[in-house]
């Protein structure tokens, strides 16, 4: 690529969130520090050599790579990069005119942001007003899928440009996700189920969004005017999980004492006493607010979350099998007692 003076690369999983003109400033490679001591390729600005890629291939079978690939690879090729100093591009041009040009420079994290970091720190560990580029490194969890949502607050912002992609940019279906689409009997079709959810939780979750600047002021994108969500929304979603788990109860109430009580007519028997509706309101009562623990905390921190989740997902499985047994021990007992009413009112009769 030696016909470019400067090339600016950028992982699948990143987005710019502000201008990263500045990044052009950089000399002959800039990459970012994570962990201490290694260097993360996600972001990188390179001077194309072709001395320097060919010292790279007489090297690239004896210098180790501690993940097996590319990152590993450059960390040692640039062994010392953790001494480099900070890139800096406000530097003035007459400063820049009389120093040595450094092989290498580090970049601040604005261009390089963690999610990971921001999920264990629940905050941004700099400006989040100046942030440049967001790095989705955090495993699978990427934000191209909508259901991540939930775990990780900074999807937001990548599902708030997705969703205002002109449907003619080029390579970007107006931010269809391929997966999302199902392929049967050879006819391609929106799984509509999947998009009605997807759109929900677009809307809901970007109403807290933090309003990033646009890249440049001619883009067509822009992240500072998220959807407003009805105030009715989240009502009529409590209340739909909680007629869910009304249904259900329903359900379970009218199938179990079918199955512990041989000695009663089931269909005179009614089991919907106060005792029922203690333990069936108290079951939908956790399943609505297990999941909801980080929302009424307003904890975004990735392992806080799902520590709460594992917790309230500990206590109402508990409970639903104390309810349980409980309730099917006291439906097996009243069939005994009616059995031994019946046959008793049978013999006084006799």
């Amino acid at each position: 690529m030696t016909n470019y003076k400067k090339v600016v690369y950028l992982d699948a999983d990143t987005i710019v969130v502000k201008s990263i003109e500045d990044l052009f400033k950089c000399e002959k490679f800039c990459a970012n520090l994570k962990h201490s001591e290694r260097l993360n390729s996600g972001v990188m600005v390179v001077e194309p050599s072709e001395a320097v890629f060919n010292d790279m291939m007489s090297k690239v079978n004896t210098l180790p790579s501690y993940t097996g690939g590319d990152q590993g690879f450059l960390n040692s090729y640039y062994s010392d990069f953790p001494n480099a100093h900070v890139f800096d591009p406000n530097i003035p041009q007459e400063v820049l005119k009389v120093r040595p040009v450094p092989e290498m420079e580090r970049l601040s994290t604005l261009y390089n942001a963690d999610v990971g970091l921001y999920m264990l720190a629940n905050k941004w560990m700099v400006d989040e007003s100046e942030l440049r580029v967001i790095h989705y490194k955090l495993g699978p969890l990427k934000p191209w899928d909508w259901w991540t949502f939930w775990l990780l607050k900074p999807v937001d912002v990548w599902q708030n440009v997705g969703e205002r992609l002109e449907e003619t940019l080029p390579g970007t279906g107006g931010g269809k996700n391929p997966n999302d689409e199902l392929l049967t009997g050879g006819f391609l079709f929106r799984t509509s189920l999947c998009n009605h959810i997807r759109h929900l939780y677009f809307i809901i979750r970007s109403s807290g969004t933090v309003a990033y600047s646009g890249v440049s002021s001619s883009s067509n994108i822009n992240v500072n005017n998220p959807t407003k969500v009805p105030v009715y929304l989240g009502g009529i979603s409590v209340f739909v999980c909680f007629m869910a788990a009304v249904v259900s109860l329903g359900i379970s109430i009218t199938i179990v004492p079918q199955q512990v009580m041989p000695w009663t007519d089931h269909r005179q028997a009614s089991s919907c006493d106060i005792v029922s509706w203690y333990y069936g309101l108290g079951m939908a009562f956790l399943a609505i607010v297990a999941p909801s623990l980080p929302c009424i905390f307003g904890i975004t921190t990735l392992f806080l979350r799902l520590g709460l989740m594992v917790v309230g997902g500990i206590i109402l499985a508990s409970f639903m099998t104390y309810a349980s047994e409980h309730l099917a021990s006291r439906s097996f007992l009243k069939g005994c007692e009616d059995r031994d009413t019946t046959q008793s009112r049978e013999c006084f009769l006799c």
